[in-house]
């Protein structure tokens, strides 16, 4: 099993991230030392999770070199234009404290101001063209925007982050991704906002056939969603702020799946969103400043 994945554009990415949505910047620092000591090579931030400054400093104190690790951050809908984008740039690798980024996607379609969007993706073209990161590509983008966007630019997304978990599979997107050679990228890999967002009492982790699988390979419930995405060909970003299930969760390279197992959990979608609708993040409900480096 591969560690890692080929860009549409030739950059390998490794297949699991470690992500930081929600962690406080207070607790950012040393979940991303811990996750780098034990192995990660892969982190994820956004503009808009308000930790990147610590996000830099973790990996500052962990004593890797830059060209080792693998730094992913999303421009915040405030920021999008062509202008506005090279300077959510400059904000963030300036807190992160590097001068270029692997990956720089646009965190949301933003479809009520869609113009906005696509001259911020334009600016995103920029910025690769010239060097200062090594791959572009979007958040949440559903088909109806994919559609429109790739109508309007020169370059294919190289990703498209979008929630994927057992509950919810997003198979036609899915599809839609791979049919544009765009990598598809799971935020809430493993369901945690099927038990953290005022859920209705049905959890990933406590799925029966999810407990059968992990018991079958004497592993634990988060460890056999994890390995879901990787042999179904997608990047994999879980988060934690606790050492143990750091690790855990990047211990799943060594056990293999069967194909019975990986239809039986396909089987577990429900396709119902957990997060909010792409659709509904507009500037007027989501619009929040992003501050200087």
């Amino acid at each position: 099993m591969t560690t890692s994945l080929t860009l549409n554009n030739g950059v390998d990415v490794p297949a699991l991230g470690f992500g930081v949505f929600q962690t406080p910047p207070e607790q950012t620092v040393e979940a991303v030392e811990t996750a780098l000591r034990i192995g990660y090579r892969h982190i994820d931030t956004a503009a808009a999770y308000f930790n990147e400054r610590e996000v830099g400093e973790g990996i500052r104190r962990s004593g890797l070199r830059r060209n080792d690790l693998f730094l992913e951050t999303k421009v915040w809908i405030n920021d999008y234009g062509y202008e506005e984008t090279p300077h959510a740039f400059q904000k963030a690798v300036g807190k992160l404290g590097v001068d270029h980024l692997d990956l720089l996607i646009l965190h949301q379609p933003l479809p009520s101001a869609f113009e906005r969007t696509i001259a911020a993706y334009r600016a995103l073209e920029r910025l690769l063209a010239d060097g200062r990161v090594r791959a572009i590509g979007v958040s949440n983008f559903m088909p109806e925007h994919l559609d429109r966007l790739l109508a309007s630019v020169s370059v294919v997304p190289a990703v498209n982050q979008i929630e994927v978990h057992p509950y919810f599979r997003q198979s036609e997107l899915l599809a839609v991704d791979a049919r544009h050679g765009i990598l598809s990228q799971a935020w809430s890999p493993i369901g945690g906002i099927t038990f953290y967002f005022g859920s209705d009492g049905t959890s990933t982790l406590d799925d029966p056939v999810i407990a059968r699988v992990a018991r079958a390979h004497g592993r634990t419930p988060a460890q056999v969603m994890l390995r879901w995405h990787l042999q179904q060909g997608r990047s994999a970003i879980p988060k934690s702020t606790r050492p143990e299930r750091i690790a855990e969760n990047f211990h799943v390279f060594d056990f293999e799946l069967t194909d019975a197992e990986l239809s039986a959990i396909d089987g577990l979608d429900q396709g119902v969103r957990r997060g909010p609708d792409p659709d509904s993040i507009t500037l007027a409900n989501y619009g929040r400043e992003i501050p200087e480096a």
